[in-house]
């Protein structure tokens, strides 16, 4: 029964792993959840967030004060589940108004089992991140002694090193029409969004994939076959695709077994394109090396420079890890785009082989559509 009534709620202890405290509010009833404490920036699309899977293992704090206030519906989810172990929001509003809306979100959160948390000082622990970096941490509503709290956080295993990717990656081949995942191992239940039959044919690797990303692709007129992490590169090769697709997805790239081996193996065969993830497992593909930004970038407001073309766009970004400038051979790469904030690599392109990537979300959802022109330089990648 909806919306959750006030008295309800219960107390609940968010413990970070360096010993600081903050009391809040649990807005989805009991439940205890283990994480890395990060924060979000976008003022909406909170339903596309929490459905993205880049967000696995992660406890979001959104700096938005009120959240939910227009409620869930089925056309904003980017995968089948939510991510995030917990989340957290100052104020949460029981009673959405908006004519899209199914549901509210506290229901939502439930039926994924995602415990919500309101009623604290999400600035206070915004600046507290920004300063000290993003951190493990643990939300409770069953143990609320401070010290086990932290002690459970602190013995936590984190994200370095460890293989994300295996929790989100599919397990068999799909293919994408209609706005919907389709089963099946080869392209003939893959269509392209106007059921063109000489469409170009896409493999997306599967790293933890959002939908919009198969949708733009769909429209485009391509035909997208996904598959999971772990396919070989001659099993992608016997497909014979005209290009192929490497999807966002969560933690650390170093931490995903086989994958980089096997991107290696496919450069120069065909046209590449990566986001997110995938422009990291790029990078170390091409003998680059990644490392942990101290609180990641996460919000649809994140300015990014094209150094080619001199102009600034305004992304959607959410990464903790990033590649390193020093690390890349400037005879066989190029970097094509930077973050403003921090002049971190947003952008690479390989100078002898067809492939590029991009460290931001250009199929946007939630966020600005500045670079969904990258979708179409993929298009005449695979043209040539």
């Amino acid at each position: 029964m909806w919306p959750q009534k006030r008295e309800e709620v219960m107390k609940a202890i968010i413990a970070l792993e360096d010993g600081t405290i903050f009391e809040g509010k649990s807005f989805t009833g009991r439940g205890e959840a283990i994480g890395e404490i990060v924060f979000n920036t976008s003022m909406s699309g909170y339903q596309e967030i929490l459905t993205d899977p880049s967000y696995t293992g992660q406890i979001v704090t959104m700096t938005y004060p009120m959240i939910g206030n227009y409620g869930i519906n089925p056309e904003d989810m980017e995968s089948s589940s939510v991510h995030p172990k917990a989340f957290l929001v100052k104020e949460y509003n029981a009673f959405p108004s908006n004519y899209r809306s199914t549901q509210p979100l506290a229901q939502f959160l439930e039926t994924y089992g995602v415990l919500g948390v309101e009623g604290f000082d999400t600035r206070a622990l915004v600046r507290h991140i920004r300063k000290a970096g993003a951190m493990k941490g643990i939300v409770s509503t069953e143990d609320l002694d401070h010290a086990s709290l932290v002690k459970k956080a602190q013995e936590w295993t984190g994200l370095v090193g460890q293989n994300m990717v295996e929790r989100v990656s599919c397990e068999k081949p799909y293919g994408w029409a209609d706005n919907m995942p389709l089963s099946g191992s080869n392209f003939s239940t893959a269509k392209s969004a106007d059921n063109n039959e000489k469409a170009f044919k896409v493999v997306a690797f599967d790293f933890g994939i959002k939908y919009n990303q198969l949708r733009i692709l769909a429209e485009k007129g391509c035909q997208v076959q996904v598959v999971p992490a772990t396919t070989s590169a001659q099993a992608v090769l016997d497909m014979n695709p005209d290009g192929i697709f490497l999807s966002n997805g969560p933690g650390d790239p170093e931490g995903v077994e086989g994958v980089v081996d096997t991107i290696r193996e496919l450069l120069g065969k065909k046209p590449i394109f990566g986001i997110c993830l995938g422009h990291q497992i790029l990078g170390l593909a091409y003998g680059a090396r990644s490392y942990k930004l101290k609180f990641g970038h996460r919000g649809g407001n994140q300015p990014v420079k094209n150094l080619e073309t001199g102009k600034v766009e305004i992304t959607s970004q959410n990464h903790g890890f990033c590649i390193d400038t020093t690390s890349l051979n400037e005879e066989d790469v190029k970097i094509t785009h930077i973050n403003l904030n921090d002049n971190s690599v947003e952008g690479m392109r390989h100078r002898k082989f067809p492939a590029f990537s991009v460290q931001y979300h250009p199929e946007h959802a939630p966020g600005p559509h500045d670079a969904t022109y990258l979708f179409d330089e993929f298009i005449e990648m695979m043209q040539q």
